[in-house]
């Protein structure tokens, strides 16, 4: 695979490139001191040296106008003229005077005498305007120097991400170390997916940027760096490498930008670590060498070993295709049913109910139609409960019915004639013919057996 262009590289700088700007250059000058902040060191020096070159130049013509306007330099040399300022001639003394003014290093030679209140003004604006200059260059110079960006070099990260099993779970892996004996206080790190991706609404996004969860919920993202550190990333059902394989690994294009930041102990000032992980830069069940050992009073870190990974075994297969097959493996667990509890009720249930059908009598198993319909019933009334809400009412009482023991035959047959009434309300031209003479009045109704009139006024009546 050729070397793909990154957004981000090792060294944390972004490879990108503003253009076309048109009018909106101007927004740079607006803003003068960063903009010369932000720029190189070598444009740094060169507007430096510049500035003071030409506001030296620019002061010293200003004392030679003077000078040239009063006629001081033809009279130079007369002992008897007042000149504006003392022993100025020519162009290099009025360059000579204006130095020894602004470094304040006064020679005592060249000097403003009281004839020249023009010079004295000059004197006032070469002072002020000296003193802006000063403060807005060296100020500029000072920042640039202390800048923390240089803090960030004894940042470091490792080479390559690694993936593996840690505590039982796949997570992706990288490390992080602090070089200098000084701290980096609130140090707190963050991790960017970069993927292009299309929206459902056919929206093509070349850089989408998704969050990685390094511990944000945990408070595991606040880093106490002294030592070097693993940061983790747990792939789960809200990571965004939840269907990530070692396969798909070999056609996936993605980046991962791990941004470091914390409080330079030293300066105070904010710094900031980047760095990225390509793809081809992450390891597949690889882990991390330790670098910490104990020694005689303290710990020691080998930055030898900072890179170095070593394999363990690891499934090649994603989480999603783990949890796929678990649940191909466990077929008592179905996505329809979301209390295990109901399902296996409606299973006991079953079977105390293909008890209920065979204790009953052989006349009372006619009425019903079928010798298996309460068979059938239960497994249309769990049906529906696994559609719509659970109906657990219903084998809890026929559970009940089946499960008490020394229950007598007429109290089994009445329950369970109440608890089927729903599929027996029924015309009565649908019961054989016998029962169809029995149902038909009350002048036979006498000659019935007591558990057939009392289920027929139940029913019936």
């Amino acid at each position: 695979r050729g070397k793909r262009q990154r957004f981000v590289d090792k060294n944390g700088r972004c490879n990108v490139q503003h253009g076309n700007l048109g009018g909106e250059t101007s927004r740079y000058l607006s803003d003068l001191f960063t903009t010369l902040v932000d720029l190189k060191w070598r444009w740094n020096l060169f507007i430096f040296i510049l500035t003071y070159t030409v506001a030296w130049l620019f002061m010293a013509s200003m004392w030679w106008v003077i000078a040239y306007m009063r006629g001081d330099l033809n009279k130079a040399h007369d002992d008897s003229y007042t000149p504006c300022v003392a022993n100025v001639y020519n162009f290099p003394s009025a360059f000579l005077f204006f130095i020894e003014t602004e470094a304040t290093i006064g020679y005592g030679y060249r000097y403003i005498t009281d004839k020249c209140p023009e010079g004295i003004i000059l004197f006032l604006f070469q002072s002020i305007l000296g003193s802006i200059v000063d403060a807005f260059l060296i100020g500029c110079m000072f920042i640039k120097m202390s800048q923390p960006k240089k803090r960030a070099e004894t940042l470091m990260f490792s080479e390559h991400a690694a993936i593996s099993m840690r505590d039982g779970k796949l997570t992706l892996m990288f490390r992080v170390g602090n070089l200098r004996n000084s701290h980096m206080v609130s140090a707190q790190i963050r991790c960017k997916l970069l993927k292009s991706r299309q929206t459902p609404e056919g929206e093509f996004l070349p850089l989408d940027q998704l969050e990685l969860d390094v511990g944000f919920s945990t408070g595991a993202d606040q880093l106490f760096l002294v030592s070097p550190l693993t940061i983790c990333h747990v792939i789960d059902a809200k990571s965004p490498f939840y269907d990530l394989s070692q396969r798909s690994m070999q056609t996936e294009q993605f980046e991962i930008v791990v941004i470091l930041e914390g409080i330079v102990e030293t300066t105070g000032m904010t710094c900031q670590a980047r760095t990225s992980y390509t793809e081809d830069e992450v390891l597949w069940g690889h882990r991390f060498f330790p670098v910490i050992s104990l020694e005689e009073g303290f710990f020691k870190v080998d930055y030898s070993q900072f890179h170095a990974t070593f394999e363990v075994p690891t499934p090649p297969y994603s989480v999603k295709e783990q949890e796929e097959m678990l649940l191909m493996s466990s077929p008592l667990i179905a996505p329809a049913v979301s209390n295990s509890k109901e399902r296996n009720n409606s299973v006991e249930c079953l079977d105390g109910l293909d008890e209920v059908g065979t204790k009953l009598p052989s006349k009372l198993q006619k009425i019903t139609g079928r010798e298996d319909f309460p068979k059938k019933l239960l497994r249309m009334s769990s049906t529906t409960s696994e559609k719509a809400y659970s109906m657990g009412d219903l084998p809890m009482k026929l559970q009940r019915i089946s499960s008490v023991p020394g229950n007598s035959e007429e109290k089994l047959v009445s329950k369970t004639t109440k608890m089927m009434s729903d599929p027996m309300s029924q015309s009565v031209a649908d019961l054989p013919p016998k029962l169809q003479k029995l149902s038909g009045g009350g002048r036979m109704e006498g000659n019935l057996p007591p558990k057939l009139r009392k289920m027929n006024s139940d029913r019936f009546t």
